[in-house]
């Protein structure tokens, strides 16, 4: 397989680079040298130095020094250094695109979907930027004025997974920017060039706009570099997306030194499809949802609820659009599934089916590891389908993978119930044209996930709302919404424009 790498030298990748920055200026990379290999075709993409503890101590005085400017130039000010960082990426489109696609091995609609979502986020800070709102309360003493305001939190610290190189970090970034936050992110050493790549676009930005160094930090290396972030009392925000073991021990470092998070952790969602249903809709939703990024999204539908009535009709369905997907490389477009991300995924996707096997659970189509040409890097595996019991262990975990478990059931209730017996909480489904049934889903005591869907599938979120979910999967909240409050500290105001001192409840205390 022969794969153009024309993109990486507009987008400054070069074969030994230094992962550490504080924006415009680069330091040397004191840490070790890490390679970077694509999983599409299994070649050395580059290395990358990462950082040493006295260069992370640096980034972060840099950063420091570049709040205490940052947050005196006022909101919509911020507001048009994001604007520009839109313009830039606009520009870089297609080859950020590639580099998302060949350093992580989703396919390139999605690597151009993904940066795509970036110039979205931007427009929605940019907007943002004159919409920090606070609230006038109304007082219960005569002549006060009660109200609630918002400012800078500080350096926030940003964590980010491989599945989504690129545009998770903005959701954090863009938004904390307009707050009046500088950012220090630490990206998945699985796809650190993304992240290098994306560096150098905004220290072009920087530069052309003038802001403080250290508004926008780098800092890459393995678990060691986050764990240093969880438990810097100089960051008071750490937002980390990945695997529950992950969130916890970030959550449990943030806690001790009583900072804030935003957890963005696994999930194991599911897609309830109703007697009622538009089965030719819950199919397009269900294959995407189970097949799009080979199964690593956060997102992904792991689990399909199927009623009795068309359990044997869908799962034919199942089994014949299963028959027609493409698996390779994910840069030619007539692919429908790439690459996992590494040979270590591969491996947790054939244990999985093991254990699966193992636990009594019946394969419709069958997953296994791709041979042949085009298939070197050794890491495109089959999509597959199980027929399975929900309260066998595998089915109540997360494995990152295109493995697909199907079960049946016979009332509403029962759905709901296996849809929130598993640890995990962040994306839901129903199809259903019976509208009882998608209010009642959408209801309390309905789907106890972050994200709840009707009529569509449990993966490909729009940034205008807040992205995150419950139990397991952390209960943080990104991107959209009023989520920008995580980004800022809350202050309530009161003023006495009297003459005067009235005490609240009441109380009375004269002293002469």
């Amino acid at each position: 397989m022969h794969i153009s790498r024309d993109f990486l030298q507009p987008l400054h990748i070069q074969s030994h680079q230094s992962g550490v920055s504080t924006g415009r200026q680069w330091l040397k990379g004191e840490g070790e040298e890490w390679a970077s290999y694509s999983p599409v075709d299994g070649q050395l993409i580059g290395y990358f130095r990462t950082t040493s503890a006295s260069e992370y101590a640096q980034v972060v005085a840099q950063a420091q020094q570049a709040f205490a400017a940052w947050r005196l130039v006022p909101p919509p000010m911020r507001g048009e250094f994001v604007r520009r960082v839109g313009e830039k990426l606009r520009e870089y489109k297609p080859l950020l695109g590639k580099l998302v696609s060949y350093e992580m091995g989703k396919s390139l609609q999605e690597g151009l979907g993904e940066v795509q979502e970036m110039v979205d986020i931007c427009d929605f800070s940019l907007g943002l930027s004159r919409q920090l709102y606070g609230l006038t309360i109304a007082s219960e003493r005569p002549s006060h004025r009660m109200f609630e305001q918002w400012h800078p939190l500080g350096p926030v610290g940003v964590i980010t997974a491989f599945n989504f190189p690129v545009s998770v970090w903005s959701w954090n970034a863009f938004i904390a920017w307009v707050c009046g936050d500088v950012v220090i992110w630490k990206p998945s050493e699985k796809t650190s060039l993304c992240a290098i790549a994306c560096q150098h676009l905004i220290g072009q930005v920087m530069e052309e706009m003038k802001v403080p160094e250290g508004l926008s930090c780098l800092v890459t290396g393995q678990a060691e570099v986050g764990q240093w972030m969880a438990s810097d009392r100089q960051i008071p925000l750490i937002s980390a997306t990945g695997s529950v073991r992950m969130g916890k021990a970030v959550g449990a470092a943030v806690a001790q030194r009583l900072g804030k998070t935003i957890l963005e952790l696994s999930g194991n969602n599911a897609i309830v499809i109703s007697q009622h249903a538009d089965l030719d809709l819950a199919l397009r939703a269900s294959v995407f949802g189970a097949v799009g990024t080979a199964g690593q999204r956060c997102t992904t539908t792991r689990r399909l609820i199927i009623h009795r009535e068309v359990y044997d009709r869908f799962k034919h369905m199942l089994q014949n659009a299963y028959a027609q997907l493409k698996i390779g490389n994910p840069l030619d477009e007539s692919n429908h599934v790439g690459p996992l991300i590494d040979k270590q995924a591969v491996q947790q996707y054939l244990n999985a089916i093991q254990a699966c096997q193992q636990q009594g659970g019946r394969f419709l189509v069958e997953g296994g590891v791709c041979e042949g040409p085009g298939y070197e890097s050794g890491c495109y595996v089959k999509p597959c389908i199980a027929e399975v019991n929900p309260d066998m262990p595998i089915v109540q975990q997360e494995t990152f993978a295109p493995i697909l478990y199907i079960m049946p059931y016979e009332t509403l209730e029962e759905a709901i119930a296996i849809h929130n017996s598993v640890p995990q909480g962040l994306s839901s489904a129903i199809m259903t044209l019976n509208l009882r049934e998608a209010e009642y889903f959408l209801s309390a005591v309905g789907s106890d996930c972050g994200i709840a869907n009707v009529n569509i599938g449990t993966s490909g979120a729009e940034i205008g709302g807040a992205f995150g979910g419950e139990k397991d999967t952390g209960g943080g909240r990104e991107s959209g919404s009023d989520a920008w409050k995580n980004y800022m500290r809350r202050q309530t105001c009161t003023i006495n424009y009297g003459t005067s001192l009235p005490l609240a409840q009441g109380i009375k205390f004269d002293i002469g």
